[in-house]
């Protein structure tokens, strides 16, 4: 089931959104998720720690769950 994560802003990067959505504690954390190829945005593997997410965009991480990025 995909767990919606609200944001304030337009758009926010995928470290942050992590710890926004209290995935990871630090952004160094995100490196063991990337480098393990758990993170798939819109279904696309993602090797960027700073990727632009947006609103509406899909966030799933293997072993740990779907998050969706939404607004206010």
């Amino acid at each position: 089931m995909e767990k919606k994560i609200i944001i304030k802003t337009e758009k926010i990067q995928l470290d942050q959104f992590l710890k926004w959505a209290d995935i990871i504690q630090s952004g160094g954390q995100i490196r063991g998720l990337l480098d393990e190829k758990r993170i798939y945005i819109n279904g696309i593997l993602c090797h960027e720690k700073r990727k632009q997410l947006h609103i509406n965009d899909v966030v799933e991480i293997k072993k740990i769950g779907i998050f969706r990025v939404s607004g206010e």
